[in-house]
C-alpha cells in the first residue's frame, strides 16, 4: 500500500499549487497541519498528495474560520478520531449558520427601526443611560463604551450633567445594537455611522448588512472548498492504513 509520505512534490510545488510561500509550507508542516514530509538522501523534503490536499484545506478554512481554528481542524484530520475531526468541522458550519440567523434578525430589526418617526417628539421622550440600557437589554457599561468609541454620543442634562439620549440617539443606539449583534466591529461601525445619520438611513443600513452577508457567503464557500480537500485527506489516510 502507498505510504502517506510517498510522492514527488517539492516544497515549491506545494507552495505554487496553493498560492503561498515556500516558508509557509514549511511552517504548516512544523505546526502539524501537514504530516511530516519524507526526506531525500540529501535532506530535501518530498511531499505527496496528502500534503497538497492538507495545504489546500488549510488555505480555504483559514478564510472561512480564521487561521487558528483552521489549523486545529486540519490537524484533527491527521491525529484525532474521525468523529472528533468531523465535529470540529460541523461546529464551524454551525457558527456561520448562527451568524446568518443574526444577520436576518438584524435586517428585520433595522428595517423597522429606520422607519420609526423622530419628528414632533418632546424633550421628555429622551432616555437616561439606565433606561436605554434596559430597553436594549444591555449593560449601562455597554452604552458608555459606545459613547467612548464615538458610536452613540448622548447629550448632557444642562442641570445635572447626566447623560440623556434624545430620540434620534436612541434610534442610533438601537441600530448599533443590532449591527453589533450581527457581528460588526467597532471600527467599521464608527466609519459607517456618519452615513447612517444621513437622510437615506434605511438604504445605508441595508447596504451595510448586505455587505456583511456577502462576506459570510464568501466564508461559507471557502468552508465548502476546505471540506472537499479534507474529504480527500481522509480518503488518503484510509487507503494508507
Amino acid at each position: 500500500m502507498p505510504s502517506l509520505k510517498s510522492g514527488d512534490l517539492r516544497t515549491a510545488d506545494v507552495a505554487r499549487a496553493v498560492g503561498c510561500s515556500v516558508q509557509h509550507v514549511r511552517d504548516l508542516e512544523r505546526d502539524g497541519v501537514l504530516p511530516p514530509a519524507a526526506r531525500t538522501e540529501a535532506g530535501y523534503r518530498v511531499y505527496g498528495e496528502v500534503h497538497l490536499q492538507s495545504a489546500r484545506a488549510y488555505r480555504s478554512l483559514a478564510v472561512g474560520v480564521g487561521p487558528v481554528e483552521a489549523k486545529k481542524i486540519v490537524r484533527a484530520f491527521h491525529q484525532a478520531p474521525v468523529s472528533r475531526a468531523l465535529a470540529l468541522l460541523d461546529a464551524a458550519h454551525a457558527l456561520l449558520d448562527a451568524e446568518r440567523a443574526r444577520l436576518r434578525q438584524a435586517e428585520e430589526a433595522a428595517r423597522a427601526i429606520s422607519g420609526e418617526p423622530i419628528d414632533d417628539v418632546l424633550a421628555s421622550d429622551s432616555m437616561s443611560v439606565s433606561e436605554l440600557a434596559d430597553a436594549l437589554g444591555v449593560r449601562p457599561s455597554t452604552l458608555r463604551h459606545w459613547h467612548a468609541e464615538a458610536l452613540v454620543v448622548p447629550d448632557r442634562d444642562p442641570v445635572r450633567g447626566t447623560r440623556r439620549y434624545a430620540p434620534a440617539q436612541v434610534r442610533d443606539a438601537r441600530i448599533v445594537h443590532q449591527l453589533r449583534k450581527a457581528g460588526y466591529r467597532v471600527a467599521p461601525l464608527r466609519a459607517l455611522l456618519p452615513e447612517l445619520r444621513r437622510t437615506r438611513r434605511s438604504e445605508d443600513v441595508a447596504s451595510a448588512l448586505a455587505a456583511r452577508e456577502a462576506a459570510v457567503t464568501a466564508r461559507s464557500e471557502a468552508l465548502l472548498q476546505g471540506a472537499g480537500a479534507l474529504s480527500a485527506v481522509l480518503a488518503l489516510h484510509r487507503r494508507a492504513v
